[in-house]
């Protein structure tokens, strides 16, 4: 029994399921989720992230790291953390970056956060040795100062969406139409006045596991010192709107169309992952955009130095400049956020 039948049949037997629960069940199943069985990355698969439009983007945050990690006094040992690493290419670029500072890499004890075994198959043969997995934040070691990078893992963790009605609130769910067949309706259930001066079909987003994880990481950064980069698309201030999606083969479809075979993202909230970070008594820097942030980082000049060192991919490298930074790609859709600890300036987000 595939996936889609096995949710049918949990949703007659136990009634409808949150949204947060539906997304959790397409992506992490231990026998069907997209992420368990059949991730597809890069131009062939079902979407492409920064790292594989160019070397550029990895390679910038590894100097990124490096800067940071003298900032913090150059501690030996610490730990160097990626949390949703993908195919294992940021990583590798930021490690062949970072080479121009030997001690950093003598330093820094590398860390890999995943729960996808076809994805850590991938990274293992990418990055070899000298890697250490971890299925949880929580299983890497503390008490030594962390520097994290996370791109494109926000928008994986999934959101409750409750719709206002002409009278109330109430939770969006998963169940069944009157064919029998995934539907979305609404819990009977009234909530409580989220936003009283919201207009009737408006659909706010609440993401326990996205605030999870800002607490997770800021709690960490108090304790142990260190800064971690978030970059994902989403939103700069709170709002509403129904941000849920599927891609498959680069094209959007219905969330509830292939339970499973597809990628569910959501935008990240980055108001509420700052937020939960702070109150754990972490630092946050001002959110960026991620086109400001890699101009800042300096990658105009190393768009400039690949071409002057491969003449003959100059087109190629200039759309892979304008994929990253440019306002209508990836540019402004995407942001980039810091938590870090009281008193040092993460490079980038200087004011």
């Amino acid at each position: 029994m595939g996936l889609r039948d096995r949710l049918i049949a949990q949703v007659r037997e136990s009634g409808p399921m949150s949204v947060a629960q539906y997304m959790t069940a397409c992506l992490h199943d231990p026998a069907d989720g997209y992420y368990a069985t059949r991730p597809a990355l890069g131009a062939d698969g079902d979407f492409i992230t920064a790292p594989l439009v160019s070397q550029m983007f990895g390679e910038l945050i590894g100097l990124w790291a490096v800067a940071c990690w003298q900032a913090m006094g150059r501690p030996s040992p610490f730990r160097l953390v990626e949390i949703g690493p993908g195919d294992g290419t940021l990583m590798d670029d930021m490690l062949r970056a970072a080479r121009l500072a030997p001690d950093f890499v003598a330093a820094a004890d590398v860390w890999l956060v995943e729960t996808s075994a076809p994805l850590k198959a991938r990274q293992r043969q990418v990055l070899g040795d000298g890697v250490t997995w971890a299925a949880s934040l929580a299983e890497v070691p503390d008490e030594a100062p962390m520097i994290l990078v996370a791109n494109e893992l926000l928008d994986c963790l999934p959101p409750r969406q409750f719709v206002r009605t002409d009278k109330r609130w109430a939770e969006r769910v998963v169940g069944l139409n009157d064919a029998g067949e995934l539907a979305f309706g609404l819990a009977g259930a009234a909530i409580g006045d989220l936003a009283p001066d919201a207009p009737a079909g408006s659909v706010l987003e609440q993401s326990p596991a996205q605030e999870a994880l800002g607490s997770e990481i800021g709690a960490r950064i108090a304790a142990d010192g260190g800064a971690a980069l978030l970059i994902d698309y989403g939103r700069d201030q709170p709002g509403f709107g129904d941000t849920l999606q599927a891609l498959r083969r680069h094209v959007k479809e219905s969330p509830l169309a292939s339970p499973g075979a597809a990628d569910l993202t959501v935008h990240a909230d980055f108001p509420a992952v700052l937020a939960a970070a702070a109150r754990e008594g972490a630092a946050t820097a001002p959110i960026l955009t991620q086109g400001e942030f890699l101009v800042r980082l300096g990658i105009g000049a190393r768009a400039e130095a690949l071409t002057a060192a491969r003449p003959d991919r100059s087109e190629v490298i200039e759309r892979q400049l304008e994929r990253l930074v440019s306002p209508d790609q990836m540019g402004e859709l995407f942001k980039a956020v810091c938590i870090h600890t009281p008193g040092l300036a993460p490079p980038g987000f200087e004011a």
